[in-house]
């Protein structure tokens, strides 16, 4: 398999008033197509901060290494090729969400497709996404659902659409931070199933746990602790 996401010696410091944070000290790990990586370690270690920096998200300190995506370095991306890998490369999925309490559960997975398109685009386009996003939605377990409000859905089923969200433009890899953590242990099993079934039909996966039970499900481990990879 060949390495799709890679990180060099990473370092990221945040400043807090005067005082400098490091997170990460020298952070080096590879991603290959196709892979399901677990990133584990303590709460604190730099696993979100990396999965930030991975997706683009975030950006390392001045001197640290590069992260690269297909062998491209992602601090050589124009501003237009940047959004583009965050919003077409990438999907993101958290633990808390996020989705828009205002919209409805199809609206709010079409939402990523809707990004950059102009009125007459989307016009043209809407039948297509809003089959595409029921399709995702269904294969969620939610087709039931599209048109409920995020309020009147349970936890898991919140995920689920969030999945499907981040799914909407066939992004090559995954990259998902602690997408069980809000979540009971038969509800969080059921999102692991989810996600076991999108890698088998190829998605990359990358993802945040502090479970070793859920860290399990994956292929490899990557640990962290004190901003280095052990």
């Amino acid at each position: 398999m060949s390495t799709l996401l890679d990180a060099v010696h990473v370092k990221k410091t945040y400043r807090l008033g005067k005082v400098s944070v490091p997170v990460l000290r020298d952070a080096s790990m590879e991603v290959r197509t196709g892979e399901w990586v677990a990133i584990v370690g303590s709460s604190g270690s730099g696993k979100s901060t990396l999965l930030h920096l991975l997706g683009g998200l975030d950006r390392a300190d001045d001197d640290s290494g590069p992260i690269r995506f297909g062998g491209e370095d992602l601090r050589r991306f124009s501003a237009r090729r940047e959004n583009h890998y965050r919003n077409r490369d990438v999907g993101f999925v958290f633990q808390f969400y996020h989705l828009l309490p205002e919209l409805s559960v199809l609206e709010n997975a079409m939402l990523p497709a809707l990004v950059g398109l102009s009125r007459l685009r989307w016009l043209s386009s809407r039948t297509a996404l809003k089959d595409r996003a029921s399709e995702l939605l269904a294969t969620c377990g939610l087709g039931h659902r599209l048109s409920h409000r995020p309020a009147e859905l349970s936890g898991g089923e919140r995920q689920r659409v969030a999945i499907a969200r981040a799914l909407i433009n066939g992004p090559k890899v995954l990259l998902a931070d602690e997408p069980t953590g809000n979540l009971d242990v038969k509800t969080g099993g059921g999102i692991l199933d989810l996600l076991a079934d999108r890698h088998a039909a190829g998605l990359t996966l990358v993802m945040v746990t502090h479970d070793a039970q859920v860290a399990a499900r994956a292929q490899r481990r990557v640990r962290i602790e004190d901003g280095r990879v052990e």
